[in-house]
């Protein structure tokens, strides 16, 4: 993956790197599909879908928030690293933590972090809901999640790990509204509120982009998150 084709392919979206950065992300690239023959990280692996469709997507989360104002980030159910990895590349003062439930994930994160020379960013290994009740429990100002759940489980996963006044952001695609919708009771009694709503940022061609920003009004009770399983089984 060329540098310079990187750099363009973020400016299109508004996004500035600089050539360490666009560097970083094309030894990501090939890393990632060293990886991939192994462990089967991802099902998208042409160069410009992997550029637009991975790296590009990860950052459109900017356009909706300040990331210059975060200082310490969780990406619950990160994969590959997404949005992670990519957010921590161009924001490198941000403390990021990924977290994910598969160990070969982790073995593969931890990889990428030290063959990038990312500083003060951290894979974990475990479910969401037994690490948020650990020491990371409402220790984040911004929660993302690029995983394919439906929100009201999503909510569940991400809120109990964000402090009073942060944000959750959830990466989702044209259902955001009716997911939304679903998702109202799970929010509330987790201790959030909908701060906005973006379902219209074009990704390609064909594809556009959602976010749900919910903020972290009230601590969450400790009973939530439930056992593990128990968000996906019976969601609030």
């Amino acid at each position: 993956m060329k540098v310079n084709k990187i750099i363009e392919s973020f400016m299109n979206m508004g996004i500035h790197l600089n050539e360490r950065q666009a560097e970083q992300f094309s030894l990501y690239y090939r890393e990632l599909m060293i990886w991939n023959d192994k462990i089967n990280l991802t099902t998208i692996v042409d160069e410009d879908a992997v550029l637009i469709k991975h790296f590009v997507d990860s950052l459109l989360s900017t356009k909706v928030i300040n990331f210059m104002e975060v200082k310490r980030l969780i990406d619950v159910g990160t994969g590959a690293g997404f949005p992670g990895i990519p957010l921590k590349i161009v924001y490198p003062h941000i403390e990021v933590v990924l977290l994910d439930a598969l160990n070969k994930r982790i073995a593969f994160l931890d990889h990428i972090i030290l063959i990038l020379d990312l500083k003060n960013i951290y894979a974990v290994h475990g479910r969401a809901e037994d690490l948020a009740r650990t020491e990371l429990r409402e220790s984040f100002d911004l929660c993302v999640s690029r995983a394919v759940s439906q929100l009201n489980v999503l909510c569940e996963y991400c809120l109990p790990f964000i402090a009073i006044n942060g944000l959750f952001i959830s990466y989702k695609g044209n259902k955001t509204i009716e997911e939304l919708e679903h998702s109202e009771n799970a929010i509330r009694i987790l201790g959030g509120k909908v701060e906005s709503v973006v379902d219209d940022i074009l990704l390609d061609s064909t594809t556009n982009r959602g976010f749900v920003i919910i903020r972290k009004e009230h601590i969450t009770e400790d009973r939530y998150p439930r056992r593990a399983g128990k968000p996906l089984k019976k969601p609030l």
